[in-house]
């Protein structure tokens, strides 16, 4: 933990760092101690610790996180976290999954409690002494058509879990990543730079922002900020950003989901730049769309099965350590058929 600058503010509930002027508006208790990625004296305590390979996979019970879970626990050579907010759930699935002859740990995690975070991380180092991979699966989406009265909570909502908590939960783990660690956010081809797709030219003007390449995390929290103020108004498709009514034929998601992974896109490319400054070698982070799979998120409809969903998330977490005959991917946006894509220029491989 360290202090930050007294001319800093951080917001407790999203781990939000900046000036007073781009504070959240809807969660406003602050604080000033928070859990940074920089290196410390314990990073090195890390750096030198030998112990068992640690996987953990957020918001695992079930879907794409479960898959995944599953896929490591049959390739990973380490011990695999499957994690879920409510203990009992995550415990069914921890059942499902012995029955099949696979062997995951199990650990509490909500994301959007950061004493959860805090404990899985001390657990962490205390049993494990660091962490290896971290797959970030954890998310909330409403559908398309919610009713007008609960459309900027659900924005709210959508914003604060997919976008803020990921952050934070990067913020409060990261530390602890070993040498050669693997990150994976998980996306969407909603969360592609050309989603951002309202009126012109207040789109152009919000997608330069977001694909700048010094962007920084203040600067991308302000941008969310901008977008929930603009929902609260009504006005958001006449600033630039996307009307699922307008654009969609299908009934998800809304608004609040496509900007929560356009951010959580651009949030991959901040964190690589944070790990190429970082003495821990070869850290990498990279985003993935799992395509369109079948499950409760997408009221059982798709493409495709939870298992080739989570092929490329954990294709990307198991990547090797970076040498010249490894060109691992780092800051990517990565198709669900393992292709890098072009976040900011497009175009997109295919439909889902």
């Amino acid at each position: 933990m360290v202090l930050l600058p007294s001319n800093c503010a951080c917001d407790h509930t999203h781990g939000l760092y900046s000036s007073p002027s781009i504070r959240v508006s809807f969660r406003r208790q602050q604080f000033q101690r928070v859990s940074l990625t920089i290196f410390t004296p314990e990073c090195q305590k890390i750096m030198s610790s030998a112990g068992t390979r640690v996987a953990v996979v957020t918001g695992s019970n079930k879907g794409i996180g479960y898959a995944a879970v599953m896929e490591l626990c049959a390739k990973f050579d380490g011990t695999v976290y499957l994690t879920s907010r409510d203990e009992g759930r995550g415990r069914k699935a921890m059942e499902e999954l012995e029955k099949l002859g696979l062997h995951p740990s199990y650990h509490q995690l909500d994301i959007d409690d950061e004493s959860s975070v805090l404990k899985l991380r001390d657990f962490l180092v205390d049993t494990h002494g660091g962490l290896d991979v971290l797959v970030n699966n954890a998310a909330i989406i409403f559908p398309m058509m919610t009713p007008k009265e609960e459309f900027v909570e659900s924005i709210r909502k959508t914003i604060d879990t997919n976008f803020y908590h990921t952050m934070r939960a990067c913020k409060i783990l990261f530390p602890i990543l070993r040498p050669h660690a693997r990150v994976v956010h998980l996306t969407s081809d909603d969360g592609h730079l050309l989603k951002i797709s309202g009126r012109e030219p207040e789109a152009v003007a919000l997608r330069q922002r977001f694909c700048a390449p010094d962007l920084t995390e203040p600067e991308l929290c302000q941008l969310m900020e901008e977008f929930i103020e603009a929902a609260k108004n009504g006005d958001y498709y006449e600033r630039g950003w996307p009307d699922s009514v307008k654009e969609r034929e299908d009934t998800w998601p809304n608004e609040g989901y496509i900007v929560s992974k356009v951010g959580i896109s651009a949030l991959t490319r901040i964190h690589q730049r944070q790990f190429d400054q970082d003495p821990r070698e070869d850290l990498t982070v990279n985003c993935v769309h799992p395509g369109y799979v079948v499950t409760d998120a997408t009221y059982q409809k798709g493409e495709k099965t939870i298992q080739e969903g989570a092929e490329a998330a954990c294709w990307l977490a198991m990547q090797p350590p970076s040498s010249s005959a490894n060109n691992v991917p780092k800051g990517a946006y990565v198709w669900h058929d393992k292709q890098l894509v072009d976040w900011v220029n497009g175009p997109l491989p295919s439909i889902y």
